[in-house]
């Protein structure tokens, strides 16, 4: 029966099928990937593109004076002349580390000593009575106010600008940490308690990993509020910095250099922000999903 069947097969232009031959891999057609752009993505550099077609416009118009708002081409002409030639001596690279090497001394110091004290001063009421004076009174005073104090205490040199930056961190990381330990729901803590677990166990496995999210959030308000007090942290006594250039270009009214210093600490400020969110994601991929 087979053999005829097969030799039916044969005469019909058809091979025979065997089942001891394997099959052929099936070829598989692989679709390109099509990149899709979010409409917040899009939203966001739109916004980005009207505020530069306003800023060309405003210049092309020439309704103000260069020496207050210069164009766009004359600003990116300051931009590549500092990348070769520099500001005062230093590169331009040179004056942006030296801000970032202070502002990140100053954001670890305030890291390892803000956290901790947070945590226990909202697990423990009279170290946060203790503390709660103190970080009130200073909080509320602009930074200039007390930088005289930390030049006389600590000098003119990093060590100054180091600490002004350090007290304008600390205070919202702290704030946050004190928040996050308060909002601990307490069902977390009885069950852990139910379980046999000790004050060491409860605090490392529920209370800390609970207050992970409020301490990112003040980790990022603090970078952002210290980003903003290093031109003040480079007034007195500074050769170099990114803030220090901003503001010796603006004895000389040169704008577009002033200008670039500002579009660099935004654009910059904005890379740490989302460093932090990255690392953020990293750490607690459980935020969100309660």
């Amino acid at each position: 029966m087979n053999e005829n069947t097969n030799k039916n097969v044969e005469q019909n232009g058809f091979q025979p099928y065997d089942i001891l031959t394997p099959l052929e891999k099936p070829v598989i057609i692989q679709k390109k990937r099509k990149w899709k752009i979010s409409q917040e993505t899009g939203i966001m550099w739109s916004s980005v593109l009207i505020i530069f077609l306003l800023w060309y416009t405003v210049t092309k118009l020439n309704i103000f004076s260069e020496v207050f708002i210069p164009s766009p081409a004359k600003t990116w002409a300051a931009f590549t002349d500092l990348l070769i030639n520099g500001y005062k001596g230093n590169s331009l690279i040179f004056h942006l580390l030296d801000s970032l090497y202070r502002l990140s001394m100053a954001f670890f110091a305030a890291l390892i000593t803000a956290v901790p004290l947070g945590l226990i001063s909202g697990y423990s009421s009279k170290v946060r009575a203790a503390l709660d004076p103190i970080l009130e009174f200073y909080r509320p005073l602009p930074p200039l106010s007390y930088y005289t104090l930390l030049i006389l205490w600590f000098g003119i040199g990093d060590l100054s600008k180091v600490a002004l930056l350090y007290l304008a961190a600390f205070a919202p990381m702290y704030i946050a940490a004190v928040s996050g330990v308060k909002g601990v729901l307490e069902d977390r803590i009885h069950s852990a308690t139910s379980l046999g677990a000790n004050n060491w166990q409860t605090f490392r496995y529920v209370i800390f990993p609970s207050c992970l999210p409020e301490i990112f959030t003040g980790m990022r308000t603090a970078i952002g509020f210290a980003y903003t007090t290093l031109v003040a942290s480079e007034m007195v006594a500074a050769v170099s910095g990114i803030g220090w250039l901003v503001l010796d270009a603006s004895k000389y009214l040169r704008s577009d250099i002033m200008y670039v210093g500002i579009i660099l600490m935004g654009v910059t400020g904005i890379l740490l922000d989302r460093i932090l969110r990255k690392i953020e994601v990293k750490a607690i991929p459980w935020k969100g999903k309660d």
